[in-house]
This record gives structure tokens, C-alpha cells and sequence, in this order.
């Protein structure tokens, strides 16, 4: 009798506590989504409805996930990236963010005008929060506005600056680099002046050019906008972001901002019979080579490649190359190449000793859970970003593909293997993991928590409806300049005017 009532119990509160939730992900990008998707899923699991707009629909059904597919070429952008592309130039860091803008334009303008995501808008749904992608694109947002429901954030990469003031989150140039630099949070005197520049000008092309022309696709495809995308953006509850202070450096955060860094990892699975066979065969270790799904083999510039091969000739180890092409010219017999790898499986195991990657956020990040030092060569986006971070906390070298030569190829792969740079990763690795709780728990935590607390609006700090100017103090800084002028003023005045009646008095004194 007590097991059934305590059962009953227990089902009616998994009833109370179920949520409608709304999650939306235009953006294109697999290995984006690879870190939204499995929080959407625990959600799912954990009895909440969950409804998904993506290009990513569920191969298989699964319980209380419900898809609204985005129709398009998810893979647009894979493999339009090639190494011979140069991204580590100035004019290129500054141009990020009207790439960024022109995505996000473009998933704005085509997703909203989808029949079935017009079909949600103006359905009688009831939904209890909005999850969706902070990135490029905020013009989803207005479902929060529709449906009436707190809106979360999540991003997949480091918090982009025009993010931040929608939380009123610190972001202080003076060290918090901006994702689009190669910087760390020690800054020579230029290369602060630069980061003011660039996430200054971010922040104001947003809120005045990138914002206007989203409310514009919003009034055209949905016409019910009830507020301008600002004021509803500014409303959002909560931002989860894929960073943790170990590798992305630590930073100030307002209360609703956390930090969820490595919620895509899960358990590491066993390897395929080939591979596994490869690096238990390893006698001195394996170094595994990829540069993830955007950059594919054949655009490696043969130059490189053969200097690469050079060096890898050389080595005691064997080298695991993730290589889409089905041959290698030149190849040495301690490099195996295939078109697919299972790259945490491989990153986790115990004989690999180094992973050569562009630096995504989620290939650094599983390196750093497998205590797996990187030799990374970034591309583009936030990559130099997380090169320098991971550089700066002992996890990584930074080998830029226009430098590599045999040599410095050499060097590079010298210095991660030795035991020193190993141990310094896996102690990395112990603090990253070293956590109260799970990325996948926290993230779940407070999401629930803004359910619970209908938005949570008590996490919002004054700091986000604050002017500019009162928030750097601007009104403050000039009324003290001003009463200090002031009393200068009136103390040089006096002394003056006390000065000249003190000559004047003794002149006559004198005259007398």
C-alpha cells in the first residue's frame, strides 16, 4: 500500500513539474547544434514536451520530442572552408561580424517565412519557456513575445559582445577579449585599444543596423510583432554558455549567466575494430590529426601537407589523419588515414598523446576532459580565441598553418609530448572536470529554475536597463569634473582677486 501511494506521489509530481518547451535553432551548423542538441534530448527525457525547430530533425523518434523541420541545405557550409583561405588577418577579424550579420539575415529572412514555422506562430500553442541559439540571429525571439513565455539563451561558442548587455554582463575589453581576435586576457597596450574598438563597434552596428533589419523581416513575415526585437531580447531570463573558466579564462558573470562548457560530452564509446587495432598497436603513442567537418582534406595545400608528412615521417608515434579524400600522395606507413573518426572515442583513449585540430570549441574542449594536449592551427571565427585561451592555461600550442614548415612542426609536436606539456593537460583536465555538479545537470537545473520561477526575473541585475552612460558612470565622472573644475575655479578666483588687493595695498603702503 505504502509503495503504490509513494508512486502516486511521485507521478503526480513528475505531472506538476513537466514544462512546454519551445526550443528553436535556425542556424545551419552541425557542430552547433551537436551542443544543443543533447540538453534538448535530457530535457525530453526528463518528461518535459519538447518541441525543436531545426534542420536537424531525429533520425529516430523519440518520446515527448517533436520536430519542426527547417527546410534548406543544412550542410551549406561544409567544406566551403579551405586552408588556402586566410582568416588570421586584421581586415578578416573586423569582417566577422558582417559575415555573422549576412547568416544571420539570411537564416532570419528564409526560416521565418517557412509555412510550418508560420503555421507555430500562429497556432494556439501554450509554451512555458523559449530556448534558443544567442548567435547571429535573434529575430526567433519573438515567439517569447507570442506565446508569452521567458526566454533562454544558449550559446555554443564564448559570449559574443552584443550578448552581453542583454544580461547586464561585465565584458570589461580591458582583458575580456573579443571572440573575433587572437587575444588572451593579457593585453599589450594596442591590442586593448583594438578589442575597445571591435567590441564597441559590434555592439552599436547591432543595436542599430543588424536589430532594424530583423524587426523589418519580423513585420513582413509574422506582422503581430507586439514590441521591437530590443525590448524582447532584453527580457531574456537566462544565457547558457559552452565556455568553462579553466579553458576559456575567468571572467565576471551576472547571476542568470552560466557556464555549461562540455554539456555535449557524454560517455566515450569503443572504438572500431581498425582503429582500435591502429592505436593499441602504438608502441610510443598515437597523435590524432583532424580539423573538423567544415574544413575538408582536399583543400590542405599540398606544400603543407608534404611538410606535415615530413615530419610525421619521422616520429616514433603514429599519427591517426581524419582525411576525406580515399588516397594520400606521399603518405609514410605510421600515418593512417579515413574519411570519418570517432573523435572523443579516440581522444579518450589512454595511448593517444596529442591531437593536431583548427580549434573548435568542441574538439579543444573534449581534448582538455581527456587530458589530451592540442597543437592547434585556428582558421577562422572564434578559433584564435580559444587557441590563445588554451595556450595561456598550458593545454595547447598555437602553430599557424602559413608558418609550418617540417620544423616547426617538429617543435610543436616536441613540445606537447614531452611529459612536462602531458601533465600540465591532464591537470587541466582534473580541474575542468572538477565540478559540483555536471555541465548536463546545471544546465538542466536552471532551466527548470526559470520555469519554476515564471522568468526569474529577481536574477536580472539593474545593470540592463540602464542607459550607457549611466552605466560606465559618464553622468557621474562629468558632475565630479564639473564640481572640481568649479571649486578650482573659485579658489584660483580668490586667490587672484586676493593676490591683486594684496598688491595693490602695498603700493600704496610704499606711495606713503
Amino acid at each position: 500500500m505504502y509503495s503504490l501511494s509513494f508512486g502516486l506521489v511521485l507521478l503526480v509530481f513528475a505531472k506538476v513539474n513537466s514544462y512546454n518547451i519551445l526550443t528553436v535553432f535556425p542556424h545551419p551548423g552541425k557542430s552547433h547544434f551537436n551542443v544543443f542538441q543533447p540538453l534538448v534530448k535530457e530535457l525530453a527525457r526528463k518528461g518535459h514536451n519538447v518541441t525543436v525547430i531545426s534542420y536537424f530533425p531525429l533520425d529516430e523518434p523519440m518520446k515527448n520530442y517533436n520536430d519542426v523541420a527547417l527546410v534548406g541545405d543544412k550542410t551549406q557550409q561544409e567544406g566551403k572552408i579551405t586552408l588556402m583561405m586566410r582568416y588570421d588577418d586584421r581586415i578578416s577579424r573586423w569582417s566577422d561580424t558582417f559575415f555573422l550579420e549576412k547568416m544571420g539575415y539570411d537564416s532570419c529572412e528564409k526560416n521565418l517565412a517557412q509555412h510550418n514555422v508560420q503555421a507555430l506562430f500562429k497556432s494556439d500553442e501554450k509554451f512555458d519557456l523559449i530556448l534558443m541559439e544567442f548567435f547571429n540571429s535573434d529575430c526567433f525571439s519573438v515567439f517569447s513575445e507570442k506565446f508569452k513565455a521567458p526566454l533562454i539563451g544558449f550559446s555554443t561558442c564564448t559570449i559574443i559582445p552584443w550578448t552581453n548587455g542583454r544580461f547586464g554582463n561585465p565584458d570589461n575589453p580591458s582583458y575580456i577579449p573579443n571572440p573575433s581576435l587572437p587575444l588572451s586576457d593579457q593585453m599589450t597596450f594596442l591590442q586593448r585599444v583594438e578589442n575597445f574598438a571591435l567590441t564597441t563597434f559590434q555592439k552599436i552596428y547591432y543595436a542599430y543596423k543588424v536589430s532594424s533589419n530583423e524587426d523589418e523581416i519580423i513585420k513582413k513575415n509574422v506582422a503581430t510583432q507586439l514590441k521591437p526585437l530590443q525590448e524582447i531580447i532584453r527580457n531574456s531570463s537566462l544565457l547558457l554558455v559552452n565556455t568553462h573558466f579553466t579553458i576559456n579564462l575567468p571572467r565576471p558573470l551576472a547571476p542568470n549567466v552560466i557556464e555549461i562548457g562540455g554539456i555535449h560530452v557524454g560517455q566515450n564509446k569503443k572504438l572500431s575494430k581498425n582503429i582500435e587495432k591502429w592505436i593499441d598497436g602504438s608502441s610510443d603513442g598515437v597523435i590524432y590529426f583532424s580539423l573538423g567537418s567544415m574544413i575538408k582534406g582536399h583543400t590542405f595545400p599540398t606544400d603543407k601537407r608534404k611538410e606535415f608528412l615530413k615530419a610525421f615521417g619521422k616520429l616514433s608515434q603514429t599519427v591517426l589523419w581524419k582525411w576525406e579524400n580515399e588516397t594520400m600522395e606521399g603518405k609514410p606507413d605510421n600515418v593512417m588515414i579515413q574519411k570519418w573518426m570517432p573523435q572523443f572515442d579516440i581522444l579518450c583513449h589512454p595511448n593517444v598523446k596529442a591531437f593536431i585540430s583548427h580549434g573548435g570549441l568542441l574538439g579543444v574542449t573534449e581534448a582538455v576532459h581527456c587530458g589530451v594536449p592540442v597543437i592547434v592551427m585556428p582558421q577562422f571565427g572564434d578559433q584564435f580565441t580559444n587557441a590563445k585561451a588554451l595556450e595561456s592555461v598550458g593545454g595547447g600550442v598555437i602553430l599557424h598553418l602559413s608558418e609550418a614548415t617540417e620544423e616547426s612542426i617538429s617543435k610543436a609536436l616536441k613540445k606537447v609530448l614531452s611529459s612536462k606539456f602531458r601533465q600540465q593537460a591532464k591537470e587541466l583536465s582534473e580541474r575542468f572536470r572538477d565540478r559540483p555538479m555536471s555541465p548536463m545537470d546545471t544546465a538542466i537545473y536552471w532551466v527548470e529554475y526559470v520555469a519554476r520561477h515564471k522568468g526569474a526575473p529577481h536574477m536580472r541585475t539593474a545593470a540592463v536597463n540602464m542607459p550607457f552612460y549611466q552605466y560606465y558612470l559618464l553622468d557621474v565622472i562629468s558632475f565630479l569634473i564639473l564640481i572640481v573644475s568649479l571649486t578650482l575655479y573659485i579658489v584660483v578666483y580668490v586667490l587672484k582677486t586676493m593676490l591683486k588687493l594684496f598688491l595693490s595695498s602695498s603700493r600704496k603702503v610704499k606711495i606713503n
